[in-house]
């Protein structure tokens, strides 16, 4: 019994001291703090981060950084690596003053994350549709959202608590829409609401940069408007949603689901 149980010490022993040796030399500190929030914002989907990919459950994996450093902005909305999604920090809650030149936390988007969670093609993010019925009280009008990270859900929680508030009713009546596949205007990049994970409100109360400028000319000077309230902006923050109108260019109506910018 004696030779046993100094047996089973020494293989407790042993697997203490690999442990040790394993978590010594796969720090939890060496994943980047973005790529922490990614993997916290998306747990059906994101499950880890070894060798400057990000690793997806189906064992699958996306480059973090692609080693090209000072892109400029146009290079950072049409090519950008997972890394440069956040170099643009987003803040929540009211701005302290309208954005700065090319400040568009948010625009910057990897596309193959979201491909790879919401659907690779228009058949692929249509099977992930549902119907949810938006503001049942001030509007009762069907919107077709996605299920995916549980976008469905979030919507219609935004959608109980925007109901509360009968003096919103003009700008969230007559959404401008939620999916539809198809590029931004004027890029040959995805819109979000490919993926039917945002909603714009009322255009008629809302916004857009091009509308300013008349022209589709990212490098435009823009002089910023808004007349969308704080407080719908809050309820949509709360559910790990952005807002389009703390861009440079500027997208008032618009909102999308990015619970990884969300500080």
């Amino acid at each position: 019994m004696k030779l046993i149980r100094n047996a089973l010490l020494s293989v407790i022993l042993i697997c203490n001291l690999n442990i040790a040796t394993f978590a010594k030399n796969h720090p939890t500190d060496t994943i980047p703090a973005a790529a922490k929030k990614l993997i916290a914002a998306y747990p059906d989907f994101v499950t880890g981060f070894a060798n400057d990919h990000l690793i997806f459950k189906d064992k699958s994996t996306l480059l973090w950084d692609d080693g090209i450093k000072n892109k400029s902005f146009q290079q950072l909305l049409n090519n950008p690596d997972l890394e440069d999604m956040f170099v643009q920090e987003y803040t929540v809650g009211v701005p302290k003053s309208n954005p700065a030149a090319m400040f568009d936390p948010g625009r910057i988007r990897n596309e193959a994350l979201f491909l790879k969670m919401y659907g690779s093609d228009e058949s692929a993010v249509r099977k992930n549709l549902t119907e949810i019925i938006w503001c049942p009280k001030l509007v009762g009008k069907k919107i077709r959202v996605t299920t995916v990270n549980s976008v469905d859900k979030k919507l219609a929680e935004i959608s109980k608590e925007l109901d509360k508030h009968p003096e919103l009713q003009k700008y969230i009546s007559n959404i401008g829409g939620t999916f539809n596949w198809r590029p931004i205007a004027g890029t040959t990049r995805h819109s979000m609401h490919s993926f039917g994970m945002t909603i714009d409100m009322n255009t008629d109360y809302s916004e857009y940069w091009q509308w300013e400028c008349k022209c589709k000319n990212e490098d435009a000077v823009v002089k910023y408007k808004n007349r969308i309230p704080q407080i719908i902006v809050d309820i949509f923050e709360k559910h790990g949603f952005i807002w389009g109108g703390k861009w440079y260019h500027f997208d008032t109506m618009h909102f999308e689901y990015r619970p990884e910018l969300i500080n």
